[in-house]
This record gives C-alpha cells, sequence and structure tokens, in this order.
C-alpha cells in the first residue's frame, strides 16, 4: 500500500493527532506528513502511506495558500486566539490596513511567534513559553507572495494569503496590528492548498475514523499529482526488474529528475547522469518497489 492521503483537519486536534488516525485506518506504521499544522487551525494536510513516505522531500508544497481572520485590538501571547491578552491598542483605519499589508508582501525577514517549534540551544520555543520564560527568536526570511481582502469591518479583515513555506500566519496578523499602529492577532486559520493539493479532494476526519484505507473506503491518491519538477518515465516489465537492482535505466525523456513509473505507480525517483558509454541514463535516488511478479 503506497500513496498520498489528503485530510481536512479540524480545529482542536494536533496534526500528530490525524498522523495516528491514518495509521490505524492503514494498518501500518509507515505514515507521515508533508508540513504540520497548529492545533487551533483547520484545513489541508498532505499524508504519505506506506513507501511514499520516502518521496516526502520530494512533494510539492509550494506556494502555500490560507485563509485568515485577523482581529484588531489587541495582541495575544501566542499571536492566534488561544493565547491570552498581552496588549491593547486602539483599531486601525483601513488606510493604515492596506499601507501595512503593502509592507508585508514581497519577501522579509519574520520574527516567528513564541509559541512555535522553533529551537534554540535544544529547546523548542514554546516549552519556555509555556514555563514562562522567552527564547531570543531570531528573524527569519519569508516570502509573502499576495494577500487578498475577502470581508472588512473596523474590528476584523478576512484575508486569503499566498506564502511560500516556513511563514508563519499567526506572525502575519501580529505584524499587521503593529504595522497598522494597532494590535492584532490570528483568530481563524486555514490551510486551503499546499502546492497542487487542495482541501477540496480531502477527506474528513470522520471519514478516516469509519472506514478502513485497505478496505477501499478512504481512497488513496498517486504521488504523480504532487511531485515536483519531475519529469515522468514509464518502464516496462525489464526495467523494472533492472530497477530492483539498483541499476541505471536508459533516459528516454528529457529533464534532470525523473519518476520511474509502471502506470500511476511511482517505483523510484532517479537523476540523470552520462554513463561510461556517453549515454544519458538515469541514476535510481530513492526506490521504492517494483509492481512485477
Amino acid at each position: 500500500m503506497m500513496g498520498l492521503l489528503f485530510v481536512d483537519k479540524p480545529a482542536g486536534i494536533s496534526s500528530h493527532d490525524v498522523v495516528s488516525m491514518v495509521r490505524r485506518a492503514a494498518r501500518t506504521r509507515r505514515v507521515g506528513h508533508a508540513g504540520t499544522l497548529d492545533p487551533f487551525a483547520t484545513g489541508l494536510l498532505v499524508i504519505a502511506v506506506g513507501g511514499c513516505t520516502r518521496l516526502l522531500p520530494y512533494i510539492d508544497g509550494e506556494p502555500k495558500v490560507y485563509e485568515a481572520r485577523v482581529r484588531f485590538g489587541f495582541e495575544t501571547n501566542t499571536d492566534d486566539a488561544t493565547g491570552t491578552e498581552s496588549r491593547r491598542a486602539p483599531l486601525p483605519t483601513s488606510d493604515t490596513i492596506a499601507s501595512a499589508i503593502a509592507t508585508l508582501t514581497g519577501a522579509m525577514l519574520q520574527t516567528p511567534p513564541s509559541f512555535s517549534a522553533k529551537q534554540i540551544d535544544g529547546q523548542r520555543a514554546y516549552a519556555v513559553a509555556r514555563r514562562g520564560g522567552a527564547l531570543a527568536l531570531k528573524p527569519v526570511p519569508v516570502h509573502v507572495h499576495q494577500w487578498t481582502v475577502l470581508t472588512q469591518t473596523p474590528e476584523l479583515i478576512d484575508v486569503r494569503i499566498t506564502c511560500a513555506g516556513g511563514t508563519y500566519v499567526r506572525a502575519l496578523a501580529r505584524d499587521l496590528g503593529r504595522a497598522s499602529n494597532s494590535a492584532a492577532h490570528c483568530a481563524t486559520l486555514r490551510r486551503i492548498s499546499s502546492g497542487s493539493a487542495h482541501v477540496a479532494h480531502a477527506v474528513t476526519v470522520d471519514a478516516l475514523r469509519a472506514g478502513a484505507i485497505v478496505d477501499g473506503d478512504v481512497p488513496l491518491r498517486s504521488p504523480l499529482e504532487s511531485l515536483h519538477d519531475v519529469a515522468v518515465q514509464q518502464l516496462d516489465a525489464d526495467e523494472q526488474r533492472q530497477l530492483t537492482f539498483g541499476r541505471t535505466i536508459p533516459a528516454t525523456v528529457d529533464g534532470t529528475r525523473a519518476a520511474l513509473v509502471c502506470g500511476t505507480h511511482v517505483l523510484a525517483i532517479a537523476e540523470r547522469v552520462i554513463d561510461a558509454n556517453a549515454r544519458a541514463v538515469w541514476q535510481p535516488r530513492v526506490v521504492i518497489g517494483s509492481v512485477t511478479s
């Protein structure tokens, strides 16, 4: 059993909780994810099952698209609605919000939330924050491609944010408040898409609880649709056998990296090299298996 599963995570459970549900539904320990969501957030989790876990480094997760509600008037210690109020300020004007959004678009440095998984000297920031301490979190480079305002009132704004991985939307909400001469936090957060994966194609956790993946009640998806920047080359039965021995495969398609497949079943990820006979061949880097008998 191998494939991807898109799950629509509800609020109140962790990404690890979802992984545990998938393990039970698929009856395998070989389950991993392509990026977590905070417990308060909802939306898309990309889960790999079986041998597909070895393909996670090649899964296309860019860009990320989120829908968030930013509430103005006060900050929280977690930068979201689960925290306690830490600073209050007057509400901003529409003009200052628009100007602030412009400054928070493009490449920038962002200071992660105090309650985050960032690690310094072997300590997680959230663990230190829960004990009442604080780590000196350094700003890190992030990239916000676009903000789209969906609705707006004096107290809140609903936005769709397209950004690169590693961007904390909670921190964007906090910084939006500060840049508009106010204070703000992220009231709700939902991930809509990650690369080509979209929450519209996700299953619910209720579906995971109700049906076993092995029985076909929750179908797995081919990783082909989510692999980043790879060519695709079909292999015949003999080439599949050669692959199981780690041997090179003649390259018949262009590209520097390829998914070697049988139908929609990914057998390996390989890189293009020139062999001793000056032929272009695929050198396997990650071999998942074979579908030949």
